[in-house]
């Protein structure tokens, strides 16, 4: 897949050294217009401010997790159609239905691994452009295979 890097992208972490550790990986596979935000408030403040093509969102920080992140994203006009990566140390199936319930386009287990990284964001936007030609085309799209 021919993957725009020059995309904008905000990364969602409580803690900093995460924060700054997924930004370096971003940077690192080519994404250099990366910013981080501390905690789902500062990033929806963020994405109502000017637009983002993807958000990367821990799953579990105080004041607004991940999930009601993207459940405030989702409810907004504006930015309800931002791709949306969870990104979680838990492994209980409860908590991806709830992602994929809410909205996420996709999740990845923590810590960051670059190569899963890249191919979860290529993932969401092959899907997104497999979705797009679909509505141009009227015909039915196959799911990717994972």
């Amino acid at each position: 897949m021919n993957l725009n890097k020059d995309i904008k992208v905000l990364v969602v972490d409580d803690s900093v050294g995460i924060r700054l550790a997924a930004k370096k990986i971003m940077v690192n596979l080519g994404f250099n217009n990366t910013v981080v935000a501390e905690d789902g408030d500062v990033a929806l403040e963020m994405l109502l401010k000017e637009p983002y093509d993807l958000v990367i969102a821990d799953w579990n920080m105080p004041r607004m997790s991940g999930l009601e992140l993207l459940v405030e994203m989702r409810k907004n006009e504006k930015i309800k159609d931002t791709p949306f990566l969870l990104a979680t140390g838990d492994e209980e199936q409860e908590t991806l239905v709830k992602a994929i319930k809410a909205g996420a386009n996709y999740y990845m287990k923590k810590p960051y691994d670059a190569k899963i990284l890249l191919e979860r964001i290529e993932h969401i936007f092959e899907f997104r452009d497999k979705i797009k030609q679909r509505k141009e085309t009227k015909k039915p799209v196959k799911p990717l295979p994972r």
